[in-house]
């Protein structure tokens, strides 16, 4: 069965649309309860934001034509299936004056793309290699 799409009626999906929200393990929002967390049914697992989540985000900001805001949440999809110490390392690559060339970062968006499968967020930073190269923001500046 195919949803309807999202929309601005819609948000905030907790209130309007309770049934499309979910932890990242799958419990619907319903089961996240404070008692469920003392009693260790729920985990910090469950209250992390899913890529679903985020995607249905999208869907909305779109829907009102927010879509620079709608294409942010795309990239926060991706990013959300990407372990916290990888994305520490690109984080850090793409702080001026930490990349020594062009091909470093490059090579952070070839890995985002090859093992996560994160093309939104790849074509991103590729971008951001392209005016990290026309500033001159690869030399160290410190």
């Amino acid at each position: 069965m195919t949803r309807k799409p999202l929309s601005a009626a819609d948000y905030p999906l907790a209130e309007k649309r309770p049934d499309l929200v979910r932890g990242a393990r799958g419990k619907p929002l319903e089961e996240l309860t404070l008692d469920a967390l003392v009693s260790g049914d729920v985990t910090m697992e469950d209250l992390r934001i899913t890529p679903q989540a985020l995607l249905q985000q999208a869907e909305i900001a779109s829907s009102v034509g927010r879509n620079e805001l709608a294409r942010n949440f795309e990239r926060a999809s991706e990013m959300a299936r990407i372990p916290q110490p990888i994305i520490m390392e690109i984080y850090e690559i793409l702080r001026p004056g930490r990349a020594s060339d062009k091909q470093a970062i490059i090579a952070a968006a070839k890995r985002l793309r090859d093992e996560f499968q994160a093309e939104i967020l790849a074509a991103f930073i590729e971008e951001a290699a392209d005016v990290y190269d026309r500033r001159g923001l690869f030399a160290a500046r410190y």
